[in-house]
């Protein structure tokens, strides 16, 4: 049986530090790559406060920044980002108020395509943006 999205979230992994040996999506050779964790993305969207947004590109500076690291993993940062609004998404449709969960639309923006992916779509992105004033 598959795992749930929030079996997803809550597995136990470590953040961790690595030397890129060769180029990897546009951080060079030699680097210092953070690797952050699904749980580290959410307790980083629990802080946004209503009405701001945070781009991946925004949130992966500021973990690369606070964990000593050149760059952070935006391959591995966009899945932990899925998996974080996939559970908050999976609370919404079992009935928690969307107020009650990680606030994953002041993150992932409507247009990309990781929004695309997710099982709420875009629309629900632009809905939750619009009634906290994010543009």
């Amino acid at each position: 049986m598959p795992k749930t999205w929030k079996q997803k979230l809550e597995a136990k992994k470590a953040p961790k530090l690595q030397t890129l040996e060769k180029p990897f999506a546009g951080i060079p050779a030699g680097a210092t790559l953070f690797v952050a964790t699904p749980q580290l993305v959410k307790e980083f969207m629990d802080t946004i406060p209503p009405g701001q947004s945070v781009s991946l590109t925004d949130l992966r500076r500021r973990f690369a920044r606070t964990h000593h690291g050149d760059a952070t993993c935006p391959v591995s940062t966009a899945i932990f980002a899925r998996v974080v609004a996939e559970a908050a998404w999976e609370e919404i449709q079992s009935g928690t108020d969307p107020a009650e969960v990680t606030p994953f639309w002041r993150v992932i923006e409507p247009g990309s395509s990781l929004a695309q992916k997710l099982a709420c779509g875009p629309g629900f992105l632009e809905q939750m943006r619009r009634q906290e004033g994010i543009a």
